[in-house]
């Protein structure tokens, strides 16, 4: 173990090889990198939706019985 790492059989060497792939940036991840504002848009989203909520409970006219 000159390397200090674990040795591998062929069999755990082959599997590693084959492995290497699902390590590569282009396959994981892919949905953040694709869609870059989508994050920032549901929280700014979410933030318009309670602040509405907020506002029609606070100043609902006292006749509106509207669901």
């Amino acid at each position: 173990m000159a390397t200090g790492g674990k040795v591998l059989n062929a069999t755990g060497e082959f599997f590693r090889r084959r492995d290497e792939w699902r390590k590569h940036p282009m396959v994981g991840n892919q949905l953040r990198h694709a869609t870059p504002g989508l994050g920032i848009a549901i929280v700014a989203f979410g933030i318009y939706l309670a602040g509405e909520a907020a506002y029609n409970r606070l100043y609902r006219p006292a006749g509106d019985n509207h669901h």
